[in-house]
């Protein structure tokens, strides 16, 4: 048993938070870091089964409460905000998470890796959540709790090894007995309380047992009935033939600049004998004097994409790891902990790449260099998470961190990344600057008057539009399984998009950076970072959209905790985009440059 959360709530729960039956005797087991970022607090159950033996009406505990206690209350009224919330429990046996099954529409049925503890009747007699799945739900203001379930294990025997079984499937139907009599508790109307119950309750908890042997299911395919009850695939080949349609048109028209234009121009230039052709040409050629000059503010723009390479490496490690199988979802845990290790692990390219960039910019200030690549993204990262943590440990969530792993983190922050990141500064100063094919003049030429389109800000506006068009339904099913607690498996698709993303946002930034050379305007360097780091504007208005559309979560402290997440990914995001778009561009202004003679 690993808690309970809610998708109308962003606070998730330890099992033990509502007062249920619990084991105190056996010792909790162990979870890894990413379990614990998450909130998953594994707890021993007690409800206790031995193979191949059912259990009939087996009474686990009771629980009584009296309103006129004040701790009774309490735990009375949690529990009632956890029906009203449709908070869920999550089990698992053998690794495999306990299913509720039910038909949807068109015949479907749908298998839920959680059920509710309860649900709720409105005083005008509408059933709220699982409560429309019983007809007998029918008294109005009162909470119907289900303190009874009916598990089936299914399993088939392997011949020929010594295991004799293996589990590949457990389903629950969670059910409501009032148990008026002791001695048959699983009898009786449903269990209700009132919401203005005073006086003493008792909630009897209770379980049945159920084996059914099952040849058609192979151990290597079990979690399949509960991929297949999420049905995404359709809708993911539609989005991945979007995205293909978007690249191929911006593969064209780089194609056309790269193959026609481009070299028509050198072509142009190369055979130009007389004063009067020089005089006559324009656009990108007049530029090659400036366009390898400093950017402003080159110290924040070299921390930028030191850190955002540290973020892309990370990101396609981890996505290969998760294509190959190493990262899903029966590995609980598993993809934030090889995420975060590999960003730990990975400050020496982030440290390399600032400090050589920054070297190339002319910098000199090394030490400040080094030090706001090290602690400014993951300080601001750290700062905004520690914040939502308070506010975690404030409500009393399973998603807060302990101190101890609090202190764990910034050890592996500042104990291997750091000096992994000045490490790689090292090598990044000692090594000699990048050369440029052209010179840089002394006296910056003018820039002519700009068109509305080929200014900064609409460039960078319309830049991030693209990029954002080949992930966004892809974006919806990383939400739901973020926010909505789905289960997310579909790595092939994700690794295929993450593909797509680098070359849409490599081929946009580099036609907006051409179309900007030929209006002689030469500041390429802070304009390709955004250009396609302006994706992440997308995406932060997305989620807002899609809070505001999709989810139904109430309350302050999780709508706080929404943006407030939501904000780390919007800055991990436009790091990571923007680095794509300017070393996309570097390569481009660097290639078209070096081909052409200059006096």
């Amino acid at each position: 048993i690993f808690g309970l959360d809610s998708v109308e709530s962003v606070l998730p729960y330890e099992y033990t938070a509502f007062d249920f039956c619990s084991e105190k005797t056996m010792k909790r087991p162990s979870e890894n870091l990413g379990q614990v970022l998450f909130g998953e607090r594994i707890e021993p159950s007690p409800y206790k089964f031995e193979f191949k033996k059912p259990v009939v009406c087996q009474k686990v505990c009771t629980r009584t409460y009296d309103t006129n206690n004040p701790s009774d209350k309490a735990k009375l009224d949690f529990l009632k905000k956890g029906m009203l919330l449709n908070y869920q429990h999550h089990w698992i046996v053998d690794n495999m998470p306990v299913t509720w099954c039910y038909d949807v529409e068109d015949g479907q049925k749908f298998c839920n890796p959680g059920f509710p503890i309860g649900c709720y009747v409105t005083e005008a007699g509408r059933p709220k959540d699982a409560c429309v799945v019983n007809s007998n739900f029918n008294e109005k203001d009162a909470f119907y709790i289900f303190n009874h379930v009916d598990i089936t294990i299914y399993y088939h025997i392997v011949e020929h090894e010594q295991l004799g079984a293996r589990l590949v499937a457990a389903k629950i139907e969670p059910k409501s007995y009032d148990n008026p009599n002791n001695d048959s508790p699983c009898t009786g109307g449903p269990k209700f309380l009132k919401n203005k119950h005073t006086g003493v309750f008792n909630i009897p908890y209770t379980y049945s047992i159920n084996f059914v042997e099952d040849k058609n299911i192979r151990w290597a395919s079990r979690w399949d009935y509960i991929l297949e009850s999420m049905p995404h695939t359709n809708i993911q080949w539609f989005s991945i033939m979007n995205s293909l349609v978007i690249v191929l048109f911006l593969s064209g028209m780089v194609a056309m600049i790269m193959l026609r234009t481009l070299h028509k121009d050198i072509a142009r230039y190369n055979q130009m004998d007389s004063v009067e052709d020089a005089q006559e040409e324009f656009g990108w050629k007049l530029v090659h004097g400036d366009v390898f000059r400093p950017p402003r503010k080159g110290m924040l723009l070299s921390v930028f994409l030191g850190s955002g390479t540290q973020i892309f490496i990370m990101t396609f490690v981890t996505l290969f790891f998760a294509c190959l199988g190493f990262l899903s979802p029966a590995n609980r845990g598993a993809l934030m902990t090889c995420a975060v290790v590999l960003w730990v692990l990975l400050g020496t390219p982030a440290g390399y790449v600032a400090a050589r960039l920054y070297k190339s910019f002319g910098g000199e200030k090394w030490k400040t260099n080094v030090l706001l690549t090290a602690f400014l993204c993951p300080g601001v990262v750290f700062a905004d998470f520690f914040v939502m943590n308070l506010i975690l440990w404030g409500e009393g969530s399973s998603a807060a961190m302990p101190f101890g792993t609090l202190v764990a983190i910034l050890a592996l922050w500042f104990c291997i990344s750091v000096p992994l990141t000045f490490i790689g500064a090292y090598f990044g100063f000692k090594k000699a600057g990048i050369e440029h094919p052209v010179r840089t003049n002394q006296i910056p030429r003018q820039i002519p008057e700009q068109s509305f389109y080929t200014k900064p800000f609409p460039g960078i506006v319309m830049g991030g539009i693209l990029p954002f068009g080949c992930i966004f339904i892809q974006l919806f099913f990383i939400l739901n399984s973020i926010w909505s607690h789905q289960m997310y498996y579909m790595f092939g698709f994700l690794f295929l998009v993450f593909i797509i993303l680098v070359i849409t946002c490599s081929e946009a930034t580099i036609l907006l950076c051409y179309f900007h050379l030929c209006a002689e305007d030469y500041h390429w360097q802070w304009r390709s970072f955004l250009t396609s780091g302006f994706t992440a504007v997308y995406f932060l208005v997305y989620a807002i959209h899609y809070f505001f559309s999709k989810l139904q979560i109430t309350g302050l402290a999780s709508t706080i905790l929404y943006f407030g997440y939501t904000m780390i990914m919007a800055l991990i995001f436009f790091l990571f985009t923007g680095t794509i778009g300017f070393f996309a561009c570097f390569w481009f202004v660097t290639k078209i440059y070096s081909v052409v003679k200059v006096d």
